[in-house]
């Protein structure tokens, strides 16, 4: 069995070495969802019986783990120096160092490392991270698969 959920944030980004308009500094609405896979807990009194994972708790752990610390943040490659210079110079600017270069896949990619560690098989029903998928638009998404 698989359940999905979504949540949407908004974080801005750029591409240092793109052909096209993404070199510049500019944002996105972004939405994540994460989808587990599990089979169904059978406990009797537990507030997850008949469930894989309560949707409320799947949603706080992406937000403490990622969507909160993404949210209203601009997401700047760790190598891409002048922009990295530039935000630092700005008084408790919400910036966001990243590894790789911020671009879906990478975004995805790192979301899905930090969320594995997060979703924990805590009622024996053998709970995993299968996908996070990320829109950088309504029409383009990128898949982090398990």
């Amino acid at each position: 069995m698989e359940i999905t959920t979504r949540l949407e944030f908004d974080a801005g980004h750029r591409i240092p070495d793109h052909k096209s308009q993404c070199r510049n500094l500019h944002g996105h609405r972004y939405a994540i969802e994460i989808t587990l896979s599990g089979d169904i807990i059978h406990q009797d009194h537990s507030s997850e019986n008949g469930m894989i994972m309560d949707f409320s708790d799947v949603k706080k752990i992406a937000r403490e783990s990622v969507v909160d610390l993404w949210d209203h943040a601009f997401l700047v490659y760790v190598n891409d120096t002048p922009v990295v210079h530039f935000l630092n110079s700005l008084p408790n600017h919400k910036t966001v160092i990243f590894p790789t270069i911020p671009t879906a896949e990478n975004m995805a990619s790192e979301a899905f490392k930090i969320l594995k560690a997060q979703y924990k098989d805590t009622y024996g029903n053998h709970l995993k991270l299968e996908r996070v998928r990320l829109y950088e638009t309504p029409n383009s998404w990128t898949d982090a698969l398990g």
